[in-house]
């Protein structure tokens, strides 16, 4: 099977090896009780892709903001909600299958100016910490990687909710934001304006709009 899929499996995924899945870094503890609501959740969770962004956008020539997303990457995702602390991620995305609505533009960041897809054909997430920092808004540490660069990133994640959806799959609903510097990461390629400022702006704004399941019934 392709490692990259467009739509992701409902299956359930396996449990992750210890080597499959971080565990680095996660000394933190959870800032009170835990919601008994959100313990029911603890266990491992996937990407629907088909209802999921991984998206990011860019300041362009100053005045106004380029918006892309990738669309193929595989998940492997531990929710503990007796103690939030211990949840981790782990997202591997295709860098050729960056989309911004045009080709040209997709294919310029494919490119050796930008990710260089042909040489780098994954990026990766890979969270090292999670802790609460308010109501259902947490915060996770974590390391990323583009173009064998590995530098390491904060990502707010704010819980929106779960449901069983009508075909009884169990749903759970985050929205995460983080802002790099492309720079950090090798993503050095600009055009200066006239004006004096850059045609593409050194900050990048990631955006996850995430919703996660756990399995068919009885799957």
């Amino acid at each position: 099977m392709n490692l990259f899929t467009r739509a992701a499996s409902l299956r359930r995924p396996a449990a992750p090896t210890a080597s499959q899945l971080p565990h680095e870094s996660q000394a933190f503890t959870s800032t009170g009780p835990s919601d008994p609501a959100l313990a029911m959740l603890t266990g491992e969770w996937m990407i629907d892709a088909a209802h999921s962004r991984i998206g990011f956008s860019v300041r362009h020539a100053l005045v106004t903001t380029v918006r892309g997303s990738f669309t193929e990457y595989q998940s492997r995702l531990y929710f503990d909600g007796r103690d939030p602390s211990r949840s981790r991620a782990e997202i591997v995305l295709s860098t050729a299958s960056v989309d911004t609505g045009v080709e040209q533009r997709d294919a310029h960041l494919m490119g050796r100016d930008f990710l260089d897809a042909a040489t780098y054909p994954r990026m990766r997430f890979v969270s090292t910490a999670v802790r609460p920092v308010g109501n259902d808004v947490y915060r996770m540490a974590g390391e990323l990687t583009i173009k064998s660069i590995t530098r390491p990133v904060d990502l707010e994640l704010t819980y929106i909710g779960h449901v069983m959806d009508p075909f009884g799959y169990e749903r759970v609903g985050f929205d995460g934001t983080t802002t790099i510097n492309r720079s950090e990461w090798g993503l050095t390629y600009n055009q200066r304006l006239a004006e004096g400022g850059a045609m593409v702006s050194e900050k990048v704004r990631l955006q996850f709009d995430l919703a996660v399941i756990r399995s068919i019934p009885g799957g």
